[in-house]
C-alpha cells in the first residue's frame, strides 16, 4: 500500500450541480417525513437473534449432543460457517459502522460480534470503514483490490502468465482470507496501521495489541480447543472440519463483497496526482455496483450489501432502510446523469465477477 497516497488524496468538494448535497437532503427528508430513525428497528433485532442462533445453535449441538457421525458433524460445521458469514454481513458490519444503534454503548456491545467471528473490530474498521469506504477502487490504496501477486483485479495491475487461470483458482483462494484474518492478519495490520499513523503509537497501540491477543485467545479456546476436547472423533478430523467451516465463511464473504466492486461496470482509478477528478459521492457511484435488489431473501441474509451503492453513500444508516433509499438514489443519479450500476441477481453478479477475472487474465 502507498500510504502517502491514501492519506493525501483529495476529492472535489462539489460537482457542477452539487449532486451529493441534493441526495443527502432528500434522504434526510425521507426519514423525517416517515418519522423513522436511521438505525436498527425491531426487524433488525429479530434478524440479529436469528443469525446468532444460526451460528451458535449448531456449535452447542456439536459440543453437547455427543454426535460422532461425520456427515452430521460436517453439516453442522458448514451451517456454522454460513451463520458466521451472515453475522459478519448483517450484524457486525452495521455495528462497526455505527449504524446499529445511535447509543454508542449498545452499538459497541453488538460490535463485540466481531470477536465471535474471529476478527478484531478496530482493524476491520480501519481497513474497511476508513480506507475502503473512502478510497474505493483506488489502486495501491484500497486494500480490497490489492492483487497480492496471484490476482489481477484491474487493467492497471501487472499481468502474469498464470492470471489466465485466475477465474478458475479464485474460489480456492477466496476460502483463505478468513483463515488468515483469525491467525496473523490482525497482528500484522496493527503494526502496519501504527506505522501509517492510523493507530497511535505508545499506550494506544499496546492496548490494542493486547486486546487482539486476548480476544484471539478466547476465540481459539472456544472454537478450537473446546471442540477438539468435546467431540469424540480424531483430533485431526475435527480440525479439518473447523478449517472447512472457516473456508465456507471466507468464500461467502468474498463473493458478497467482490461482486460489488470487482465487476465489469465498476471503475478503477489509477490516480496521477493527489487531486481526484470527482467528488467523494460520485466516486462511490462510479466504483460500486448493486445486485439482486428485488430479492428480499438475499437482502435479509447479506445485510443489505446487495445495495452496496446505498451502503457506500450512507454507511451510518442501518441496512434495513436501503431498499427505500435506493429509489431516492436512483432518481437523483438519473437527474444528474450519473450511472447506477446493478446486476439483476446475485448469480449474474458472480458471473460478471468471474468473467472479468477471465478477461483480465487473457
Amino acid at each position: 500500500m502507498c500510504q502517502n497516497h491514501m492519506i493525501n488524496y483529495k476529492f472535489k468538494s462539489k460537482e457542477e450541480n452539487d449532486f451529493w448535497s441534493v441526495l443527502r437532503k432528500r434522504v434526510n427528508t425521507y426519514f423525517k417525513e416517515n418519522n423513522l430513525e436511521k438505525d436498527a428497528n425491531r426487524h433488525m433485532v429479530i434478524k440479529s437473534i436469528a443469525l446468532f442462533s444460526l451460528y451458535l445453535t449448531p456449535f452447542f449441538i456439536l459440543i453437547f449432543a455427543g454426535i460422532t457421525n461425520l456427515y452430521i458433524l460436517m453439516s453442522l460445521w458448514v451451517i456454522m460457517g454460513l451463520g458466521k458469514a451472515f453475522i459478519g454481513t448483517a450484524v457486525m458490519h452495521d455495528s462497526i459502522h455505527g449504524a446499529y444503534s445511535k447509543n454508542k454503548s449498545y452499538n459497541s456491545i453488538v460490535a463485540f460480534s466481531a470477536a465471535l467471528v474471529g476478527v478484531d473490530r478496530l482493524i476491520w474498521k480501519i481497513q474497511h470503514n476508513v480506507i475502503h469506504h473512502t478510497y474505493t477502487n483506488i489502486e495501491d490504496t484500497d486494500e480490497d483490490i490489492l492483487p497480492r501477486f496471484f490476482f489481477r483485479f484491474s487493467e492497471h495491475q501487472p499481468k502474469r502468465w498464470f492470471h489466465r487461470f485466475q477465474h478458475i483458482y479464485a474460489p480456492i483462494f477466496y476460502c483463505v482470507p478468513l483463515l488468515e484474518w483469525i491467525t496473523t492478519k490482525d497482528f500484522v495490520k496493527a503494526f502496519e496501521y501504527r506505522q501509517m499513523g492510523l493507530i497511535k503509537k505508545g499506550a494506544e497501540f499496546r492496548k490494542e495489541f493486547a486486546g487482539i491477543f486476548f480476544r484471539k485467545l478466547m476465540y481459539y479456546v472456544v472454537f478450537l480447543v473446546l471442540p477438539v476436547l468435546m467431540i469424540d472423533i480424531p483430533v485431526g478430523t475435527t480440525i479439518v472440519m473447523i478449517i472447512v467451516s472457516h473456508a465456507v465463511t471466507g468464500i461467502m464473504l468474498a463473493l458478497i463483497f467482490q461482486t460489488a466492486h470487482v465487476v465489469p461496470n465498476a471503475s478503477f482509478v489509477k490516480a496521477e496526482s493527489e487531486n481526484l477528478d470527482t467528488c467523494w459521492a460520485s466516486h462511490q457511484i462510479l466504483t460500486t455496483s448493486n445486485y439482486g435488489m428485488k430479492n428480499k431473501i438475499l437482502t435479509w441474509f447479506v445485510g443489505g450489501l446487495n445495495f452496496q451503492i446505498e451502503h457506500h453513500l450512507f454507511p451510518d444508516v442501518c441496512h434495513v432502510h436501503y431498499p427505500a433509499i435506493a429509489k431516492i438514489v436512483q432518481q437523483t443519479t438519473s437527474e444528474y446523469d450519473l450511472p447506477y450500476y446493478s446486476f439483476p441477481s446475485f448469480r449474474s453478479a458472480v458471473a460478471g465477477h468471474f468473467g472479468m477475472l477471465r478477461d483480465l487474465g487473457k
